[in-house]
């Protein structure tokens, strides 16, 4: 298999970042970006040494695979037409508005062999990847998304633009279907509910209890899990991970369990060009995406029940 043929749907902040990466690898020839500004196109074209487009159909029976990085209202039409060409799909998060849509795209990529990834990108954070084998049967999981406000990503709300990633990453984590969900929020910068809390109950008893903020003063990325041998505490923002587990024997202070603090530090890595490199290796290798079609489903399908009991 020679070089691949790509093309990036969408280049405003986040899918110029996809452009630069497809850009770089030498086993893929970025064949085009597209935009419906035509300046911006144009720009990000110049940059990356590729041709702008305003319309994605030019393009199709012309590349193998795309990244979608246009706006939710539109994943499902744009992911549908690139199936329908044979493409392979790298769609960014929510992967649709609707779990129905997401199921017809699902099964069309089965229908045309092409890989369905959805760019939930923590999935690829280096805190992440270093606790797989760590994390067993957790009992309770608090997590933290807290940001600034931007006007860039309101046009769905902050379950849907912030707290999806944690919705995702804690779904893989249990690995259980949720029994419950009660959820409250309110909107206070945008039109749309920009601070949320959660709390999920899974069938074997886990419970999760995440909020999602863009209306902080200032940004938090934390996560802490209790399971029966440990609590893990991930720090994204300081990039620390701090695990205690209960030993064998007595502490130093008779009565109390003998308790080991192990403290790890992960540099900071390009989680984007981990995605999008694995996207490509999937595409070659004929392997099963790190994030499927079928995990975007299920993190929407969450989001969506939390945005009903708001």
């Amino acid at each position: 298999m020679g070089k691949l043929r790509a093309a990036v749907i969408g280049v405003g902040y986040l899918g110029r970042f996809h452009a630069q990466k497809f850009a770089a690898l030498d086993d893929v020839e970025l064949v085009g970006v597209v935009d419906t500004f035509a300046d911006r196109a144009a720009e990000v074209a110049a940059e990356v040494g590729t041709q702008p487009y305003a319309d994605y159909r030019e393009l199709l029976g012309r590349v193998d695979l795309v990244s979608i990085v246009v706006p939710t209202q539109y994943h499902f039409q744009v992911a549908r037409d690139c199936f329908e060409a044979g493409c392979h799909v790298l769609l960014e998060k929510p992967v649709t508005r609707t779990v129905e849509e997401a199921d017809r795209l699902i099964e069309l990529a089965r229908q045309k062999k092409c890989v369905f990834q959805v760019g939930h990108l923590e999935r690829f954070n280096p805190a992440i990847l270093a606790l797989q084998g760590v994390i067993k049967n957790p009992q309770f999981i608090e997590s933290h998304r807290l940001a600034p406000f931007k006007p860039r990503g309101t046009d769905v709300n902050v379950v849907l633009d912030l707290m999806i990633h944690d919705i995702d990453i804690i779904l893989s984590i249990v690995g259980h279907p949720i029994k419950m969900v009660n959820s409250v929020g309110v909107p206070v910068l945008s039109g749309e509910v920009d601070i949320a809390n959660a709390r999920l109950q899974f069938e074997n008893g886990c419970v999760a209890n995440v909020t999602a903020s863009r209306v902080s003063r200032e940004a938090m990325r934390k996560v802490r899990i209790f399971q029966p041998d440990a609590y893990i505490s991930i720090d994204y923002q300081e990039r620390k991970i701090s695990m205690y587990r209960k030993c064998e024997g007595e502490a130093m202070i008779p009565g109390l369990p003998n308790i080991v603090m192990e403290e790890k530090s992960f540099t900071q890595s390009d989680a984007l060009m981990a995605e999008i490199r694995s996207f490509v290796d999937v595409i070659r290798n004929g392997t099963q995406p790190v994030v499927s079609g079928e995990d975007g489903r299920r993190a929407l399908e969450v989001a969506l029940q939390i945005n009903t009991r708001l």
